[in-house]
């Protein structure tokens, strides 16, 4: 079983956790671009070299060094029979980028996990209180939210347009959230 895949989601929508769900289920690995940054720091190579830099200072990652990093990730051999993409593509640029990176074998499916605004802002703002985030307000949870969608809303029309589009409701149990991403990946993935 191969699959490319690109997951979607609002903050507090589940998408780390399932993301890792999916990638045990299917037998690829799950690609987070934070978790890219971190390797990359802690490994002391030149791209984290250049991420700490621009993350110390409080900037976010250029599209280009975010590409270069995503581009060095999908040629180790462990992507060979699929992967599953979390935070990347962020914005329209990055869709494009990602198109030249894989050629003509493009993403099979982008995964979109729906979820209600106000249950996250309740989900997000408990995870804040048991981990001590003080700065999750409820204010800045829904600005987070806001700019998402400005931001994803472009990313899934993009997909739609191209018929790769799935949405699937991130709200209920974890088991329950996980075997309806796993129905509406099924098709792409035979």
């Amino acid at each position: 079983m191969t699959a490319r895949l690109v997951l979607l989601g609002p903050p507090g929508a589940g998408k780390g956790t399932q993301a890792a769900r999916l990638a045990e289920k299917l037998g690829v690995p799950a690609i987070s671009t934070g978790d890219i940054f971190r390797a990359n720091i802690k490994g002391g190579t030149e791209l984290g070299k250049k991420v700490q830099a621009i993350t110390a200072s409080g900037a976010l990652v250029p599209d280009e060094l975010t590409n270069d990093l995503v581009r060095d990730r999908l040629a180790q051999a462990d992507t060979a029979d699929g992967f599953l993409l979390d935070g990347y593509p962020r914005n329209v640029a990055q869709v494009a980028a990602l198109d030249e990176i894989l050629g003509e074998r493009a993403v099979d499916l982008a995964v979109e996990i729906t979820a209600d605004p106000d249950v996250v802002v309740g989900r997000l703002l408990k995870r804040a209180e048991i981990e001590g985030r003080e700065d999750d307000t409820e204010d800045v949870i829904r600005h987070r939210l806001d700019v998402y969608a400005e931001q994803t809303a472009p990313i899934s029309a993009v997909y739609a347009e191209r018929g790769l589009l799935v949405q699937v409701d991130g709200i209920g149990d974890v088991d329950e959230v996980t075997e309806r991403l796993l129905a509406a990946i099924g098709p792409a993935t035979r």
